[in-house]
């Protein structure tokens, strides 16, 4: 039963991540989109330099927007390390793009609005799902638990505080103490002192 609460936690907080995911998917679309087009209809620049530009804006918001509102719970490990990652992975996901654009554009010479949107469309959405994993993975982390006992299943307590752990002892067991005119006690406190020879 356990299990199976975990498995639906686990399940309904990925939906949760998704359906945030998508819709900012669906703005950065639309920006992403609708800049193309425009950088390639309205100011006629080359096929894969208005998918470039557009890319960088949209990236940028869905950053802002994936950092403050999807992932708002992850651990946050600074924001330049985390854009960097977002810019890195997002060139991979772009490069994916170009690579489709650049197919239907220069080798099957298919240079039509619909052929350019077509491919600009395919490439977004295979862009989309490397974005989404890799953002989960390397990007937006996980906030760290701690470390699970294997035999109770319990967080597992931190070190010891308030003082160092007792010396000399069997798996950290201090040694019983012996009344002092005892030669048990004389050798033991002989042995824990360095450098001091027992009498004999």
């Amino acid at each position: 039963m356990q299990f199976i609460r975990r498995l639906y936690d686990q399940f309904s907080a990925l939906l949760r991540e998704l359906a945030k995911f998508g819709t900012v998917g669906a703005a950065a679309f639309v920006v992403d989109f609708g800049g193309t087009n425009l950088m390639r209809y309205g100011a006629h620049l080359g096929p894969l330099t208005s998918k470039v530009i557009a890319t960088v804006v949209a990236a940028t918001l869905a950053y802002l927007a994936n950092r403050f509102w999807t992932w708002r719970h992850r651990e946050q490990t600074g924001l330049a390390r985390e854009y960097f990652l977002f810019f890195v992975l997002n060139g991979i996901g772009l490069l994916i793009s170009l690579l489709i654009i650049g197919f239907v554009e220069y080798t099957l010479e298919m240079r039509d609005p619909l052929s350019y949107n077509t491919s600009l469309i395919i490439g977004t959405a295979l862009g989309t799902l490397f974005r989404f994993w890799s953002y989960k993975k390397w990007v937006f982390l996980p906030p760290e638990l701690p470390a699970v006992d294997p035999h109770t299943g319990l967080p597992e307590a931190g070190p010891a505080t308030g003082g160092s752990a007792p010396h000399g002892g069997t798996h950290g067991m201090p040694h019983p103490q012996l009344p002092p005119d005892t030669p048990g006690a004389q050798a033991s406190a002989a042995d824990r002192a360095p450098g001091v020879t027992p009498a004999r």
